[in-house]
């Protein structure tokens, strides 16, 4: 029995270093865009909050004064930033899409295979017709 667990222990850890394949063009992109979507949320995020306490300062002040109490000093603080919009860049299947370098040209979206040379796309712009 415990044979049979140590080699199921070892099975599992070989699994479990397994190397990923690295990741495509696209999912490199996607990847970007979302981290700039979570930037930008959490800027949205710091901005609500922002507001959120000046709001309650304001009350709290407002009803200090309304008691009779003066309120303590305010501390300097920066005014709060807006993040404005969200502007993602747009992500184009022909920006990640291979160059065919032997002339072949197939129709837009279609080509689901590598060019047929093992030249980079900046050697295939540099080269000299």
């Amino acid at each position: 029995m415990r044979i049979a667990i140590a080699l199921i222990a070892t099975l599992l850890a070989g699994l479990a270093g397994a190397k990923l394949p690295p990741p495509t063009d696209d999912a490199k992109m996607k990847a970007a865009e979302a981290a700039a979507k979570g930037s930008w949320n959490d800027r949205v995020g710091a901005y609500k909050l922002c507001l959120a306490m000046d709001r309650t300062s304001e009350v709290y002040r407002r009803n200090m004064k309304t008691s009779g109490k003066e309120p303590p000093v305010a501390a300097a603080t920066p005014p709060c930033a807006d993040p404005g919009p969200f502007l993602a860049t747009p992500i184009t299947p022909e920006a990640s899409k291979p160059l065919e370098a032997s002339g072949a040209h197939s129709p837009p979206g279609t080509a689901i295979s590598p060019p047929s040379t093992k030249a980079t796309a900046s050697e295939i712009a540099n080269s000299k017709k």
